[in-house]
């Protein structure tokens, strides 16, 4: 059987909190866990107090008409590699000069 929630009463401090953590990204669930609150109590409140995240940045895309670039070009090469055991080497055919 569901019982019903009670009506709580929400305090200007917990208000900030929710609206503050949430405008640094901070997770409904990690939101939740710092006022010692279910998720779902939380989300349904920060959404009524308009608590939203920040958007994210809008990055412009490059010209669309820009020619592919060939293959081994430096930008390429390491966007490929970082992260891997080839980070910091050179493409392994003498296309460009580093």
């Amino acid at each position: 059987m569901i019982q019903a929630q009670r009506k709580r009463n929400w305090t200007a401090a917990e208000d900030e909190t929710i609206r503050k953590l949430r405008s640094e990204g901070a997770t409904w669930a990690r939101i939740a866990s710092a006022l010692s609150l279910s998720r779902y109590r939380v989300m349904e409140h920060g959404r009524r107090i308009g608590a939203e995240r920040p958007r994210p940045e809008v990055v412009e895309a490059e010209a669309p008409d820009r020619p592919p670039l060939p293959a081994g070009h430096p930008l390429t090469w390491d966007l490929l590699t970082s992260g891997t055991v080839l980070e910091g080497s050179k493409y392994p055919l003498p296309v460009f000069l580093n």
